[in-house]
């Protein structure tokens, strides 16, 4: 996949920057993000191709480097707002055709998309596994997520705070996954993403990090990835 060119530093256009004057009550974190959002490719070429959001490219990158997404799989999308993680899934596993299952879930409603079934609640309650299982019609193939703690500023605390969605993912993903299934999740760089792959080594036949073209210039942003599952399944 070609990054989208102009724009960004990191892609090396020279395009012009688009500025956000103050206006309102809009504070100063709002105006840089909306700032962020104008002068990102990444932005612009979800729009002109009809994707829920810029991430959407995280995962086309990562699934054409390992070939995750097959026809027919049956796949949980955690925190997925937007939508835009679901939407790729569903084209890639044709349950829009039938064949395979994406079930997102969020604690925010989501619009419509078609081979989407959408529920609103916690991952981490009890009965969630169960509940994702039923709605599945069986075991995961896959669990994907790109959920983040609302930032603080503060790196080392932002660390941590999205090390423990990722692990409270981990634990879920043993819960719902077949045998042989999948897990990837975002993680921030900060010194205890290295415990999370040991922790994942326990139970996956393959793990590494991946840091795809699409995360922010700067950001510490990385995703973890985990393939054959060993667990038992039903």
């Amino acid at each position: 996949m070609s990054a989208p060119k102009g724009g960004s530093g990191r892609e090396g256009g020279r395009g012009l920057k688009v500025q956000v004057k103050s206006a309102g009550k809009r504070t100063l974190s709002s105006k840089l993000w909306l700032e962020r959002q104008l002068n990102d490719p990444w932005v612009a070429q979800a729009k002109r191709d009809g994707w829920r959001s810029r991430a959407v490219f995280k995962l086309i990158e990562i699934d054409e480097r390992f070939h995750l997404l097959k026809p027919g799989q049956k796949i949980i999308d955690l925190g997925a707002a937007p939508g835009g993680w679901a939407q790729y899934a569903s084209q890639k596993i044709g349950s829009a055709q039938g064949r395979g299952r994406v079930i997102g879930i969020d604690l925010l409603e989501i619009e419509t998309i078609p081979g989407v079934e959408f529920t609103v609640m916690d991952f981490n309650d009890a009965d969630a596994p169960d509940k994702l299982k039923a709605m599945l019609g069986g075991p995961a193939d896959g669990v994907l997520s790109d959920m983040a703690a609302n930032a603080t500023g503060h790196r080392k605390t932002d660390h941590i705070k999205i090390v423990a969605l990722a692990e409270l993912a981990i634990e879920f993903a043993r819960e719902v996954l077949a045998p042989g299934g999948y897990f990837l999740a975002k993680v921030l760089q900060g010194g205890t993403e290295g415990a999370l792959l040991l922790n994942l080594k326990r139970d996956f036949t393959a793990v590494r990090h991946v840091k795809p073209k699409a995360s922010r210039a700067g950001s510490a942003e990385l995703y973890v990835l985990a393939t054959g599952f060993r667990g038992g399944g039903e």
